[in-house]
């Protein structure tokens, strides 16, 4: 349990200082949104709900870029990345699929000195 409280902890200090930046708590899916844009540095006024969708498919493929699961084969002439599965995601029930992206995301905010 000691374990699961310190991601908690983590979580809820991210949450915080996302808060402080945006002056709203965010979502996971909006924190996967902004992962996306910051990986493909695409900034428009109108984004398309699929291109919102291909923004998560970016953040959540960066995310596990570090632990294996994918690798980034390039991007498209459009500047899209493109990325190629290495191995498989562990099944996991959704607590766990959300814990497990948390401590990704987590991991990101930090390599990335956010904050």
């Amino acid at each position: 349990m000691l374990a699961y409280d310190d991601l908690q902890q983590r979580w809820w200090n991210l949450e915080a200082r996302l808060v402080e930046r945006f002056g709203k708590k965010p979502d996971m899916e909006a924190i996967l949104f902004l992962i996306g844009l910051q990986e493909t540095g695409f900034l428009k006024e109108k984004i398309t709900k699929e291109q919102k969708q291909d923004m998560i498919h970016v953040a959540v493929c960066s995310l596990l870029l570090p632990g294996g699961y994918y690798e980034l084969e390039g991007k498209d002439k459009d500047g899209w990345p493109h990325f190629k599965q290495l191995k498989a995601v562990p099944d996991m029930n959704m607590p766990e699929q959300e814990n497990f992206l948390k401590d990704h995301i987590l991991l990101y905010f930090e390599e990335n000195d956010f904050g």
